[in-house]
C-alpha cells in the first residue's frame, strides 16, 4: 500500500509538474481509465480486504480549524470545476476542518478518463493566520456542492442546489429553494442495543462531464467502512425540484444487525401536536412533520413525528413498497414565526426502482431539546439478514419536493393535536388522553349534506370512551376532524390507527400514531 507521506510528496510533484488544469484552474492529476463497472470491481476488491480507515492529513492542524475558522475558508467561485463550462452547473468544494477530517478524493471524468482534482489553497479565501495554511500538500477536500445554472435566474456564485458533506450524507433544495433534511448512502446498526452505529464514508468521488445544455449531472462515489464497501452512481436532475436516480452495489465485510437502505435523516423538536410548556417562543420547530408511506398493497399511511421521552423504533412491515418519505406538510409561515424558513424545508420521497422484496420501513425517533440535532431517521430494512460476504444491488429515486410526487386520491391528515381527555366544564379523568385528527380532501368535500364520515379507530390497547367526527367550522370544503379519548393505564406505548370511510368506501389515508403514556 502506498505510504501516506510518499503519496503527499507525489501530489506536491503533480501540482508543480505542469499537468493540465480543470476549467476551474484547479490542477489535475494524471489520467486513468474509469467507468462505473470498474468502480464496482474496485468496491468488490476492497470488501475482500481488511478495512483501512482513511488517512487524516494532520489531525493537530485540522483540530485547530474549528467552526469559526472553517467558516472563513470559502471556496472561490472562479476556481469551480466547470466555472466556464462545459457543464451548466459548476462544482465548488468544502475545506477540511475539525468536524470534517476525512479527506475525499475528487476526480473529473471525460471520455472514459479520470483525473484527480488537486487541492490548491489559493482556491479558497484563507486568512493569513488560518491554521489551514499549515496543512501538507494536497490534503483533499471535505465535500462538494453543485452551484445553480450558469446564466440562470439565480446567481450561481451565491446559490447551490445539492451538497455532499460528512460521511455519506448529502442533501438538496426542493421547489421552495431551501435546504432542510438530509439523505445518506447507508445507515448501519442505527440504535442497536449491542453495537454502535457505523457511519461509512464516501472516500472518492468522480464527476462525469455532461453535455453543455443538460439538466442532469452524474456523480459516482466509492463507499467504504468497517462493514461495507460499495459503488454508487447518482444521476441528479435540476428542474423545478431536484430528482436523483441512485444505483448502488454493496459488498458486506461482516454481519450488520440493522441494514438501513435509502436512509433519510431529519429534525423534529415540537409542533402543534405536543409542545412542552414555554420550551421556546415559536409555535413549531421541525424540518419534517411526518412519515408518509405508500405500501405494496396501495394503502396510504401518515405517521406524525414525535419527540419521544426515550429512543423509539417503529417498523412498518411491507412487501414491494411503492414509496416512503419524511415530509414537511405544514407550509404556513405563521405556524413557525422565525426567519430560518422551516415552512420552506423540502419533503423527501423515496421511490423504489425494481422489486425491493419483503422488509419494513423503520422510523427511529430520538429525544431532543434543541433544533441543532437531527433526531429522526427513516429507512428501508430488508427482511433477510445482512450477512458478511453478501452482495446487494439497489436502485431508487429521491424526490426533493414541496409535496408528495405521487399524491393519492384520499383525503389526507393535516393536523394532529393532543390534550387532556374529558370535556370542558367537567373534572378531567385521570389516564385519559384526547386526540383531535384533522383530514382535508376532495372525497370529504363531495359528501352529501348531512352525511358524516365514519371514523374507523383501533388501538393496540386501551378503550375509547369518546369518538366522534365533525366538519371543522372554518367553511373549508372537505375539512373534517375526528375527536376521540383514549383511556389507558400503564407506561407501555399505544399504537393508534384511524381512517375515515362512508360505507365500504375509504375516504382518507390511514393516520397512525404512537402514544407514550406518562410513566
Amino acid at each position: 500500500m502506498l505510504n501516506r507521506r510518499t503519496f503527499l510528496s507525489g501530489a506536491a510533484l503533480l501540482v508543480g509538474s505542469g499537468l493540465p488544469a480543470a476549467a476551474s484552474g484547479l490542477p489535475l492529476g494524471a489520467p486513468a481509465p474509469f467507468s462505473f463497472e470498474s468502480l464496482k470491481d474496485r468496491a468488490r476488491a476492497l470488501a475482500a480486504a481488511p478495512y483501512a480507515a482513511p488517512a487524516i492529513p494532520d489531525r493537530e492542524v485540522l483540530q485547530a480549524i474549528d467552526y469559526d475558522a472553517h467558516g472563513k475558508l470559502r471556496f472561490k467561485p472562479d476556481h469551480a470545476l466547470w466555472a466556464d463550462g462545459p457543464s451548466a452547473f459548476p462544482v465548488t468544494f468544502f475545506h477540511l476542518g475539525r468536524y470534517f477530517q476525512k479527506p475525499v478524493r475528487m476526480h473529473a471524468v471525460e471520455g472514459g478518463q479520470a483525473r484527480e482534482i488537486i487541492y490548491d489553497p489559493n482556491a479558497f479565501e484563507m486568512p493569513a493566520d488560518s491554521p489551514a495554511r499549515r496543512l501538507p500538500p494536497n490534503p483533499g477536500f471535505a465535500g462538494f456542492r453543485f452551484q445553480e445554472r450558469r446564466g440562470g435566474a439565480l446567481d450561481w456564485r451565491r446559490n447551490d442546489w445539492v451538497a455532499f458533506l460528512g460521511a455519506s450524507y448529502f442533501r438538496a433544495i426542493g421547489e421552495l429553494y431551501q435546504y432542510g433534511l438530509s439523505a445518506r448512502g447507508l445507515a448501519l446498526d442505527t440504535v442497536m442495543p449491542d453495537r454502535p452505529e457505523e457511519f461509512p464514508d464516501f472516500t472518492h468521488v468522480w464527476f462525469e462531464t455532461p453535455a453543455p445544455d443538460s439538466d442532469t449531472v452524474t456523480v459516482m462515489a466509492l463507499l467504504d467502512g468497517p462493514s461495507v464497501a460499495g459503488a454508487y452512481r447518482f444521476r441528479m436532475r435540476r428542474t423545478k425540484s431536484v430528482v436523483m436516480e441512485i444505483e448502488a452495489q454493496l459488498h458486506l465485510r461482516r454481519d450488520v444487525g440493522r441494514f438501513g437502505l435509502a436512509p433519510l435523516t431529519s429534525m423534529y423538536w415540537f409542533s402543534e401536536t405536543a409542545k412542552p410548556n414555554a420550551v421556546d417562543w415559536r409555535p413549531e420547530v421541525h424540518d419534517s412533520d411526518g412519515l408518509a408511506l405508500w405500501t405494496g398493497t396501495g394503502e396510504r399511511i401518515w405517521r406524525p413525528l414525535r419527540n419521544p421521552p426515550r429512543t423509539m423504533v417503529s417498523a412498518f412491515s411491507d412487501e414491494r413498497p411503492r414509496g416512503f418519505g419524511l415530509m414537511q406538510r405544514d407550509r404556513v409561515f405563521d405556524h413557525y414565526q422565525d426567519g430560518v424558513y422551516y415552512d420552506r424545508r423540502p419533503s423527501l420521497w423515496v421511490e423504489p426502482l425494481g422489486d425491493w422484496g419483503r422488509g419494513s420501513v423503520q422510523l427511529v425517533e430520538n429525544p431532543t431539546d434543541d433544533e441543532i440535532h437531527d433526531n429522526v431517521v427513516a429507512m428501508w430494512v430488508p427482511a433477510e439478514p445482512a450477512r458478511a460476504g453478501s452482495v446487494h444491488d439497489l436502485a431508487y429515486r429521491l424526490h426533493w419536493v414541496a409535496d408528495e410526487p405521487y399524491p393519492s386520491a384520499f383525503a389526507r391528515c393535516v393536523a394532529t393535536r393532543e390534550g387532556n381527555g374529558g370535556q370542558a366544564g367537567t373534572e378531567r379523568p385521570k389516564g385519559v388522553r384526547k386526540f383531535v385528527v384533522e383530514f382535508l380532501g376532495e372525497p370529504l368535500a363531495r359528501l352529501p349534506a348531512g352525511v358524516k364520515p365514519e371514523p374507523v379507530l383501533t388501538a393496540s390497547r386501551g378503550a375509547f370512551p369518546l369518538a366522534r367526527t365533525e366538519a371543522v367550522p372554518d367553511d373549508v370544503p372537505g375539512h373534517w376532524r375526528t375527536e376521540f379519548d383514549l383511556a389507558v393505564t400503564g407506561p407501555e406505548p399505544v399504537e393508534l390507527r384511524l381512517f375515515l370511510r362512508r360505507g365500504t368506501e375509504t375516504l382518507s389515508e390511514t393516520w397512525t400514531y404512537q402514544y407514550i403514556p406518562p410513566g
